[in-house]
């Protein structure tokens, strides 16, 4: 009995600790990158995606349509800082009631780094 147990231990023991530390690494990397932004989907057909998107401070959104016309107005102003596939960043400052036309562009990540909420509503061509 105690040569089972000890055979037991001493293999179960390292698969245990092993998937325990990858498991808290995939979660410091989640950490890392910092909570998804809400995104609320208002009206979507062939033609046009509508949507309103809060990111809370922190926040920051992986999934940036950069590959098609967009119309984003700001409900919520603050600060969004864009990373951008090659390393750039560049801050973004977004006013309340504002409305921007961006076009299709290379593919970049926000994150709010402000100390306040932002809220836009976003038309977005298909």
């Amino acid at each position: 009995m105690r040569k089972i147990t000890s055979v037991m231990v001493g293999t179960l023991l390292p698969a245990f600790l092993l998937s325990g530390f990858m498991l808290s690494s995939a979660v410091a990397q989640d950490k890392a990158a910092g909570p998804a932004p809400v995104t609320k989907v208002l009206l979507e057909n062939d033609k046009v995606k509508v949507y309103e998107t809060i990111y809370k401070p922190g926040d920051v959104n992986t999934t940036i349509p950069a590959g098609s016309i967009r119309i984003v107005r700001t409900l919520k102003g603050g600060t969004l800082l864009r990373t951008y596939a090659d390393g750039t960043t560049k801050p973004v400052v977004l006013k309340t009631g504002a409305v921007q036309y961006i076009e299709a562009g290379p593919a970049y990540t926000t994150k709010n780094t402000g100390k306040t909420v932002i809220q836009t509503y976003v038309v977005q061509l298909k």
